[in-house]
């Protein structure tokens, strides 16, 4: 018999919808408890409630707390299902998998409509979730997230729209699987996995985006909130408006780590333009690039990285070799 468990963090999954005046906020009890779905007799659930948080409210402290719990679980259970909101959801499965060393299938899953709305799709992705769980074949498969009947890499999904059921999307290679309603059907997986087991999230790494006319005011002003490392979403192939350079070379002088990712959806940054401010400059300067990552899973590994004391050596590599 497969032991399974659900870990409850709160979200739309977990939310229910005021009929009178529209409003979707937070209850008591779970909805989704005792889910009324017949699993066969080979397969035991049980609940567990972590934490009962809008995902906004997720921090990367919170996701340690549950990484720690999940690794703990994982010792009694073979497999565990995570209820999370959407909005931070595809960061808390990235971190995740960055510091999760298991075989055993590890899922996120959440809800565009709460459970009392029309439409809902709360309670078909916790069962489509449950049925991946089960499935021997999602095994050493990394963290996933499974919504809307597909199967996602935590380090490629992404959300895509602010309210469509199929928001979470894998721009740059599509789901790995799909759900059935009668298979759990896996096509492809990463090549490789590392983690970087982590046991506190201290270090401060903001995120910025760039944008025409960009200077260095903004930089300058990050830095005297003292960064242990910066990550920036590069323009295109990972260019950056010429006026920034100014701060990129000081911040660099300063062996602060500067981590460059694209802003657009798919592709990688690449040290292709040799203008001021091209990518072929800041590669030359020291900013590290990486492999198709987003701004939020770039600040997510890189906070991982500076916890673990790598050098910035160590720290290209990860970026610039790992997946």
């Amino acid at each position: 018999m497969k032991k399974i468990i659900i870990v409850h963090t709160g979200g739309t999954i977990s939310m229910l919808e005021n009929k009178e005046t529209g409003e979707v906020n937070t209850t008591n009890e779970h909805p989704l408890s005792n889910i009324p779905y017949n699993f066969g007799e080979d397969i035991f659930i049980d609940e567990h409630m972590e934490f009962s948080l809008p995902s906004p409210h997720i921090t990367p402290k919170h996701m340690l707390i549950l990484a720690q719990k999940v690794e703990e679980l994982l010792l009694e259970y073979d497999g565990v299902v995570i209820t999370h909101g959407t909005d931070t959801l595809e960061e808390t499965a990235y971190f995740l998998d960055l510091v999760l060393d298991s075989e055993k299938p590890v899922i996120l899953t959440g809800a565009m409509r709460s459970s009392n709305e029309i439409g809902s799709d709360a309670l078909y992705n916790l069962i489509s979730s449950i049925r991946v769980v089960q499935s021997p074949d999602a095994y050493s498969k990394g963290v996933l997230v499974v919504m809307n009947d597909e199967i996602h890499s935590a380090i490629n999904v992404t959300k895509t729209s602010t309210s469509n059921i199929a928001t979470f999307q894998s721009p740059q290679y599509g789901p790995i699987g799909i759900i059935t309603k009668e298979s759990i059907i896996f096509h492809h997986q990463l090549v490789t996995r590392t983690t970087y087991p982590v046991t506190t999230i201290t270090k401060n790494v903001p995120l910025l985006k760039a944008y025409a006319g960009m200077d260095s005011n903004i930089l300058e002003l990050i830095c005297k909130g003292n960064p242990d490392g910066i990550v920036l979403e590069g323009l295109g192939q990972g260019n950056l408006p010429k006026d920034v350079m100014p701060a990129i070379k000081k911040i660099l002088a300063n062996n602060i780590p500067i981590v460059l990712v694209s802003r657009s959806f798919r592709g990688t940054v690449q040290p292709t333009y040799a203008y001021e401010g091209g990518g072929k400059q800041l590669k030359e300067l020291g900013v590290i690039f990486t492999n198709g990552l987003t701004g939020p899973k770039a600040r997510l590994k890189l906070m991982i990285a500076l916890e673990n004391n790598f050098d910035i050596t160590v720290i290209r590599e990860i970026f610039e070799n790992d997946y």
